[in-house]
């Protein structure tokens, strides 16, 4: 896509993409809980709050690896920088 064919709601990806992983973490666990709560009031069975915990607290745990391979990514830039050659790992070790 070129620059004058961007979606309509792409600033508000970019925003939502660039909160803090603390407040990805909370929002997953509540959405899930609220989903949780709805299916429950709506289907009158308890185990459906559970499995909306679950379902929050996998999207959780799903936010913090994508903005992991995020920070991988964004290291592996360095890799063949020559200013960090000197970083490489070294096996001399006599452990």
């Amino acid at each position: 896509m070129s620059k004058e064919e961007t979606p309509k709601y792409a600033k508000l990806v970019e925003g939502a993409d660039g909160l803090s992983l603390g407040i990805s973490i909370v929002v997953a666990i509540l959405l899930g809980v609220g989903a949780g709560m709805l299916m429950k009031s709506s289907f009158g069975y308890d185990w459906l709050l559970w499995m909306g915990v679950l379902w929050g607290v996998g999207g959780a745990i799903m936010n913090v690896y994508k903005a992991y391979k995020k920070q991988v990514e964004s290291y592996a830039e360095f890799k063949d920088d020559v200013r960090y050659k000197k970083y490489e790992n070294q096996d001399d070790d006599e452990d």
